[in-house]
């Protein structure tokens, strides 16, 4: 490993900059502080050693080491150009910014009180110039930090830190808001920790660590014992003075109901989302108890209550995870344990680092293994989490094996069992060979196979052949007949039991009470007649394998056929005659097969379509498996939750969802909730063993031999009582399996508030469920029942399902498609190879890792960019149509960003406009002095709070976005903030105030980082009493902003349609600056008057010089260029004068040559007698198109020539 010699001096930016770029390195070198060995010679730090034993392979000097680290790590420039421009800036860092830096200001450790006002003056000029670089920018080069960021900003580390005051960082807008962007990354924050600005420059010791000998020479004489004292007193006093300094500081950087820095030019989602989210939950904004004396306390408004669905702690989230938003009462989080998941991936880890099982650890110490990984990695999901905004109250995080949660599942179990809901038995399950555990049905993927075709299975060299019917024969008993039948698992023979035909087919009629011969051992097996097979597919007889299928073992049942299990939990043969016994179950499907062959009873094999069930922990193939396990009664749970809906009591949004729901309610079948692990809820049940002649030995299956307890002795007692003898006659064994995960989140709404033991009036029952649709049975349904058991309510009142996040190609996300986006790339960006280093660090096989890598290569050639994370909440919000799967395009979230960037920009003009000394009316209400313009842009407002509550109430979320992005970008910034502020009065910026205000508290909780980063800079209209956030300010109502006016409306969309007919005659005749007089026909004497009466916005939106309106008789002057706006009024824009006739005419005409030329060689290519064979129909398409387009185009260009030749 490579060695970084680094100075211990925490103020040393040469070595801070190779420290930083060694966090952006792809193999972080080991770190010294000491000195470096005197074989290197007299070189200063930082020093990187690639090889000890090679002297040529050593780095000296910041900027070499620098370089090689953050090449390393693709950030020294992603091809040449950008190489160029970082070699650049580490000159500039070098050459011009560390000299003015540290030069004048630096002296034996100690910042001067009083700087040489040449130097500061210079030290600002220098930053000016570099303010003046990043003013477009939010990075220097690119759109990701590279190392001409970390070199810049470790060279103004110290001015920042120690000279650079409040004042000072107001003039230099853009350094800052780059600066701080920065050192909030996490490669920054490793190392240099959280930074503090300077607020007043003083005299400040650096912090060194001068070497001991250093100190031993400066020490000088012993001091007396009243000199230590007195030095111990004024070390007190100064730790004091600077703590209160510290205070106060604290007090100043930190989130004010105002904030006085100006908004940096241009909008960074980095910089605006870096600071608030710990200032919302310092303040408690997130948690019910804000603005209340007591929690208990009745709410007139009621209590809204929301847990999250649990996700995994395994790991992170994807963007299907991302879209929930909304104020709430109280938003409680938490994780579940996620039993298969999380084991298998210690597993992996401890195979991969120590070469170790879980069984050479044993089951204690390898817990203690899957404690230490969630307590090292587990908090990455709620780290997402706070990135997204999202508003939880973190105080009441919960984790499904925390101990209050644990207990609450224990009392859930034994409650369950007691009432014999809860029972033992032996039936099939869904088997996982690799896992050797049984998974739910949401762990098994359905694999769909068009045909024959070799797939994967762990533990086997060789792929494995799937998709193919293998077709031999049964010969009958004592007749020369056979029954042929047909199988996709060939292997599975070897415990068939019987065959089965339909009681209505003629073919087998006369083989009633016969039998057929296994041919591999000596078993006859009887022919049954049951409906459920298909006489017509096949030969109409059918394998019956009861121990290995999920039909034939219903079939089984109704017949009384044998059960044999011919599986081990290893997937080896067990319970076969030799040669079969003891090979793997993949093997023993080619030797069996041949072994028919060799037997003349193999009779054809083909192609045929099926679903393979994968294990999608393990990637195994599934096998159905006779297990004792433990089983809940759903039935009379099921009904109950299926009246639940159908009464109206629980309501499920949206409603298209409620046939899968009484689909599955109504024909439930019960739960098995054994887990064949280590990881999870150990089931507190004991198999009891009496030592006592009279009572007979218990089998597994008996559940009269199994009782459940928190504890061994409560379990004792319990058996004691069940057989009537003493306890020192009972022995119990604990089950060694653990609960399956989907137990402790069924009970998850209310074992967070402390159930059995704590009240649950406040919170339980919540008001809603938001969670995928993918697990409506699987949780919803769930909790719904256990709820409805354990409590005799229901968890919540609505369950909001959303859409499933899908690619841009419509794809379902999946790690091997390498199309899994996770939030925080999305938010931060990331490039390519970074995307490509997340496939090789995750737990894909090299095959998948390579085919993902080409998935990601196709759709983000260029990586990811930073799109932040208002532009992704505001992006999956207008996607989530319900009842719609989202195709998410990461271009549509940039262009989300570009709307912030349009909203800062908005803001940004609308605060100069107002001015400094604007005061805000103390309410929202009309003056009675709102000019039209006023009225028009407050009614419109008042729409978009009314389709904003409608939406909200509707779970409309599309709405939502689609009418706060509509009042923003089309109405509010097209058209009202285009108006002359400057002659209007001051009811105009009054408007203009609510317009802002409202507007940013309607996109707050979609856009909440950027909504509080702009709410924070408007003058408040009660600022002694106004909430001190935007997340805890009041939503806007339809009864508060009532001013939407339909006349009003439907007069200015006239309006709108005249301005838009005028510039698009402008554009027809390129009229780019000059305005012209336009004159508006009007059809009738109303129309005349709106005109009239609208004429400025007309004239200011359009450009125009004059707006005249015409009454229908009477003539308009000559050489205008006409169109009609609407049936009421027709559009004249005077040329005459402003443009070059006779040029204008001669350009068109040559426009009008070229296009003939292009429709002739168009027309010339589509009319060759081979075209429609010969080229592709998407190019058919393309030329078909192009030559339609021409054709208007020509259409325009001869009416535009008409028109110029009337004015000639």
């Amino acid at each position: 490993m490579a060695a970084l010699f680094v100075s211990p001096h925490p103020d040393d930016f040469r070595s801070l900059l190779a420290l930083i770029a060694a966090e952006f390195s792809s193999s972080s070198p080991r770190t010294l502080t000491e000195e470096p060995p005197a074989s290197l010679g007299a070189r200063s730090r930082p020093i990187l050693v690639l090889d000890a034993g090679d002297g040529d392979a050593v780095l000296s000097g910041a900027g070499a080491v620098s370089w090689y680290l953050a090449n390393q790590g693709k950030r020294a420039g992603v091809d040449p150009k950008q190489q160029s421009q970082v070699w650049q800036w580490l000159s500039f860092a070098d050459n011009e910014l560390t000299p003015v830096s540290c030069a004048d200001f630096l002296l034996n450790g100690l910042v001067r009180s009083q700087l040489q006002q040449s130097s500061r003056a210079e030290l600002i000029r220098v930053l000016k110039v570099l303010d003046k670089a990043l003013e477009p920018r939010t990075f220097l080069v690119g759109e990701t930090i590279t190392l001409a960021d970390v070199a810049v900003a470790t060279a103004v580390l110290l001015p920042f830190k120690y000279v650079l005051e409040p004042s000072d960082r107001k003039v230099l807008t853009n350094v800052t808001r780059w600066f701080t962007t920065c050192t909030n990354q996490p490669q920054f924050l490793k190392v240099l920790g959280k930074i503090t600005l300077c607020e007043k420059m003083v005299p400040v010791t650096l912090n060194t660590n001068p070497p001991p000998n250093a100190k031993a020479a400066n020490a000088g004489p012993p001091k007396t014992e009243a000199q230590l004292k007195k030095e111990a007193k004024k070390k007190e006093k100064l730790e004091k003075f600077q703590q209160k300094k510290d205070t106060e500081a604290k007090k100043k950087t930190q989130p004010s109901t105002e904030v006085r820095i100006p908004l940096p030019d241009s909008y960074s989602p980095q910089y605006v989302e870096a600071a608030w989210y710990p200032w919302w939950e310092k303040k408690g904004f997130f948690k019910p108890e804000y603005g209340r004396k007591s929690i208990s306390d009745q709410n007139p408004r009621g209590v809204f209550m929301m847990c999250i669905p649990p996700p995994n702690v395994t790991g992170s989230l994807h963007l299907g995870h991302a879209l929930w938003l909304r104020e709430t009462t109280l938003w409680n989080p938490g994780c579940d344990h996620a039993g298969i998941a999380t084991q298998v991936v210690v597993e992996k880890k401890l195979m991969r680092e120590r070469g170790m099982s879980r069984h050479d650890l044993g089951r204690e110490n390898f817990i203690k293994e899957v404690w230490n990984w969630k307590n090292e990695k587990g908090d990455r999901i709620y780290h997402q989490l706070k990135k997204l905004g999202s508003s939880l109250d973190w105080d009441r995080a919960c984790f499904t094996m925390d101990p209050k949660l644990s207990y609450a599942v224990q009392e859930a179990f034994i409650r369950m069992h007691d009432e014999g809901v809860i029972y033992r038995s032996k039936r099939l399950v869904n088997w996982s060979c690799t896992l050797n555990s049984a998974i739910s049905d949401i762990e098994v993927d359905k694999k769909e196979l068009t045909g024959r075709t070799l797939l994967p299975v762990p533990g086997y060299k060789e792929k494995v052949e799937f998709g193919v019917l293998v077709s031999f024969a049964y010969k009958v008993d004592g007749s020369d007949e056979e029954v042929i039948v047909a199988t996709t698992r060939i292997e599975t023979m070897l415990g068939d039991t019987a065959v089965a035909v339909h009681p209505d087919d003629s073919r087998y009629q006369h083989l009633k009470g016969k039998m057929v011969l296994h041919p591999f051992c000596d078993r006859k097996m009887p022919i049954v007649f049951d409906d459920f097979v298909d006489v017509s597919f096949g030969t109409g007889a059918v394998k019956i394998t009861p121990a290995h299928d999920h039909n034939d073992y219903e079939v089984g049942e109704r017949h009384n056929l044998a059960f044999i299990n011919i599986l081990d939990e290893n997937g080896l043969l067990i319970n076969v005659p030799p040669p079969f016994l003891g090979m793997k179950r993949f093997e023993a499907r080619k030797t069996v097969l041949q072994a028919l062959k060799d037997r003349g009873q193999f009779k054809e094999i083909k192609d045929n379509p099926m679903v393979v069930p994968v294990c999608s922990r393990s990637k195994d193939i599934v096998e159905p498996l006779l297990k004792p396990q433990w089983y809940v009664n759903c039935t009379d749970m099921g009904k109950q939750a299926a009246d639940a809906v159908r009464e109206g009591r629980l309501k499920i949004i949206p409603d298209h969802h409620l046939k899968t729901w009484f689909n599955w309610m109504d024909n439930i079948r019960d739960w098995c909730i054994s887990r064949q692990l280590w990881w999870g809820h150990r089931i507190p049940a004991y198999f009891i063993t009496v030592s006592d002649a009279s009572v007979k030995p218990g089998e597994d299956v008996d559940g009269h031999y199994w009782v459940s307890g928190k504890s061994e002795e409560e379990a004792r007692e319990k058996a004691a009582k069940r057989f009537n003898v003493s306890a020192e006659r009972i022995t119990l064994r604990q089950d060694e399996d653990v609960l399956d995960t989907w137990f402790s989140s069924g009970i998850f709404p209310f074992s967070i508030f402390g159930w059995p033991n704590e009240d649950l009036n406040v919170f339980y029952p919540g008001t809603l469920l938001e969670t995928g649709h993918d697990i409506l049975f699987f949780w919803v349904a769930r909790m719904v029942m256990m709820g409805l058991k354990l409590t005799g309510k229901l968890p919540f009142k609505e369950v909001y399902l959303h859409a499933v996040v899908r690619d841009a190609h419509g794809r379902k996300m999946s790690k091997s498609l390498g199309n899994v986006i996770d939030p925080l790339d999305v938010i931060t960006g990331i490039s390519l190879e970074g995307l490509h280093a997340l496939l090789i660090d995750s737990n894909l096989d090299p095959l998948e890792v390579e085919k993902a890598k080409q998935g990601q290569t196709s759709d983000y050639p260029n990586g990811i960019p930073e799109c932040g994370t208002d532009a992704l909440r505001f992006a999956l919000c207008a996607y989530t149509g319900q009842g719609r799967d989202i195709n998410l395009d990461v271009n549509r979230i940039l262009g989300y960003r570009h709307f912030c960037n349009k909203l800062w920009n908005a803001v940004k003009f609308a605060m100069k406009t107002l001015g400094d000394n604007f005061v805000p009316s103390e309410k929202a209400q009309l003056c009675g002095d709102e000019s039209v313009s006023d009225r028009w842009i407050l009614s419109r407002l008042s729409a978009a709070v009314g389709l904003c509550d409608a939406g909200f109430k509707a779970y409309d979320f599309p709405t939502i976005t689609t009418a706060i992005y509509n009042f923003w970008l089309y109405e509010l910034c097209d058209v009202y903030l285009v108006r002359n502020f400057e002659t209007q009065r001051l009811v105009c910026r009054q408007t203009l105030y609510t317009c802002l205000e409202v507007g940013l508290r309607l996109l707050s909780p979609v856009m909440p980082f950027v909504s509080e980063e702009l709410y924070q800079r408007l003058p408040r209209r009660r600022p002694h009493s106004d909430p001190p956030s935007i997340c805890v300010t009041s939503y806007p109502d339809t009864e508060e902003f009532c001013w939407h006016s339909a006349e009003v409306d439907r007069d200015m969309e006239f309006v709108m349609t005249v301005i838009k007919t005028i510039r698009s005659l402008r554009a027809d005749y390129n009229l780019t600056k000059t305005r012209a007089d336009c004159y508006l026909q009007c059809i009738d004497a109303a129309t005349v008057s709106q005109v009239q009466k609208y004429s400025l916005p007309i004239q200011t939106l359009s450009y125009s010089q004059a707006v005249i309106a015409v009454a229908a008789e009477q003539p308009v002057p000559g050489g205008c260029a006409v169109a009609i706006a609407s049936d009421r009024c027709t559009v004249n824009l005077m040329l005459k004068g402003l443009i070059d006739v006779e040029k204008e005419v001669a350009k068109l005409m040559t426009k009008k040559g070229e296009l003939e030329k292009q429709m002739e060689k168009l027309r010339g290519k589509m009319g060759k007698s081979d075209y429609k064979e010969k080229v592709p129909v998407k190019v058919q398409e393309q030329d078909a198109e192009k030559l339609r387009q021409n054709q208007t185009e020509l259409e325009k260009v001869n009416e535009a020539v008409d028109n110029f030749r009337k004015m000639i």
